[in-house]
């Protein structure tokens, strides 16, 4: 997955202003104790961070 399509897709369910809010601030325990940005910076796969988020969140495959 490309980050550009991971960020349309957090931007898609959490809203603009609020995507990159919560991918700053919120420490994910799937995500080794890291937030959303800590976890690409660290070399994560887009495709694995937005996995954890949608598991942490229960996003419904819908939606996913």
């Amino acid at each position: 997955m490309r980050l550009t399509v991971f960020w349309q897709r957090m931007a898609d369910y959490f809203g603009e202003a609020y995507a990159d809010s919560f991918a700053r601030d919120h420490v994910m325990s799937e995500l080794g104790g890291r937030t959303v940005h800590q976890a690409l910076d660290a070399g994560w796969e887009a495709k694995d961070v937005w996995r954890a988020v949608c598991r942490a969140l229960e996003i419904p495959e819908s939606r996913r």
